[in-house]
């Protein structure tokens, strides 16, 4: 007990206190998140949309994040993090609030677009600040802890947003627009502008003519498509497979649920001391392949086994521990590849990375489980993380020394 005890202590020690500021931002800022998990069903239950056209929707949401984290890492080298995080969380704020009150559909589809693309720029913005702030030593800790709060904001949002949906869907837009503003506010006061960013502006300026650009950087670019990949196969978690526990193994959403906030606990609960652990032990892109072939064991597993909730809660057992070893060090990653004037663009081809594979998952995932099989889509699942794994392995063979990259 005592030596966990320290490991614990030592997980969460060592980190910056604008580290933990930031955390505490997105953490006001994720406790809001409530309309996009409910916006198929605003659409087709209030507005009587068909699922059709609240697909598009969804669709045009995912457009429009791909878009903002483009701009967003480009405004983010240009006129630095501070200002773009402020833009987008207040700016974001009060698109909520407007979009609660669009009922036209053209409208609303090009609400969502307009709101997707101003609040998504906050992510490259966002996790260049976690760069800025921490140590090149705890630098992944300090992105596992801002994971952390992303969770728990999740677990949050989503319980309050499923109360206040039950209640006055009008709700869901006021609440998550105005936790933005409050993240904003927060923002503002915990962490005013860093001394000496104008200069360091106008110094990463004089580089950027020099330095390598993320989207000629060949290897990077690797990274990302082995990224859409595996986040193609990830995001089956939230999209597909509770359909299957419903319709294959008879879950209802009672236990469909308990499932899902299991991962957020065990994430909570102990990913920062497997983050410490292992962070200094070897290159991250090592870690990150065992990850992603655990999450394709996950979703194999209903390949081979029989039984309902025991078998699901053993595939969610294994897919979060893939999930502890992928994403906090994909992070270390492209964080390594990257240097102070060129930095936003590396974040925003990782974010636009997810946006993509935020698309893909649903529709692709879908055509595949209702024209052939869960099975089928299952394997398939399989068989692209095995593949994203193996160029993960070729990647960190092939690396160059990351730290000199662009010098």
């Amino acid at each position: 007990m005592p030596s966990l005890v320290s490991s614990y202590k030592a997980a969460y020690s060592g980190l910056s206190r604008q580290t933990w500021f930031l955390s505490l931002v997105i953490l006001i800022n994720r406790s809001g998140t409530m309309v996009v998990p409910f916006m198929t069903m605003y659409a087709t239950q209030k507005l009587h949309y068909s699922i059709v056209e609240a697909g598009m929707i969804m669709a045009l949401f995912g457009a429009g994040s791909i878009v903002g984290a483009f701009i967003g890492g480009k405004l983010t080298d240009a006129i630095g993090f501070y200002k773009i995080q402020l833009f987008a969380l207040s700016g974001g704020g009060l698109m909520f609030i407007v979009l609660g009150y669009l009922q036209s559909y053209v409208l609303l589809c090009c609400g969502t677009f307009v709101l997707s693309l101003i609040n998504e720029s906050f992510r490259p913005a966002h996790s260049t600040a976690i760069a800025f702030y921490s140590k090149p030593e705890n630098r992944t800790r300090s992105y596992s802890l801002n994971r952390l709060a992303i969770n728990l904001g999740w677990a949050f949002g989503g319980a309050l947003g499923g109360f206040l949906a039950s209640y006055n869907y009008h709700l869901l837009f006021w609440v998550d627009g105005l936790t933005n503003i409050a993240a904003a506010v927060m923002l503002s006061i915990v962490l005013p502008v860093p001394p000496g960013l104008q200069s360091t502006l106008a110094k990463n300026k004089t580089k950027a003519s020099d330095g390598i650009s993320a989207y000629r950087d060949k290897q990077y670019l690797f990274f990302i498509f082995l990224t859409i990949l595996f986040a193609f196969c990830f995001f089956q978690m939230f999209t597909i497979l509770p359909v299957f526990l419903k319709q294959k193994l008879a879950l209802n959403e009672r236990l469909i649920g308990v499932l899902m906030a299991i991962n957020g606990l065990i994430i909570a609960a102990i990913e920062m001391v497997v983050v410490f652990k292992l962070e200094a032990k070897a290159q991250p892109l090592k870690f990150i392949k065992f990850g992603v072939w655990m999450v394709g064991l996950s979703y194999e597993v209903f390949n081979f086994l029989t039984g309902e909730f025991a078998l699901a809660l053993f595939s969610m057992v294994i897919i979060t521990f893939g999930e502890m070893l992928s994403m906090p060090f994909m992070n270390s990653y492209w964080i390594s590849r990257s240097q102070d004037h060129n930095r936003g663009q590396y974040a925003a081809l990782y974010t636009m990375a997810w946006g993509t594979a935020q698309i893909a998952a649903p529709s692709v995932g879908g055509f595949i489980a209702a024209r052939y099989s869960f099975n089928t889509l299952w394997w398939i699942v399989f068989v692209i993380t095995l593949a994203a794994g193996v160029g993960y392995h070729q990647l960190a063979l092939l690396c160059a020394p990351i730290k000199k990259l662009g010098e």
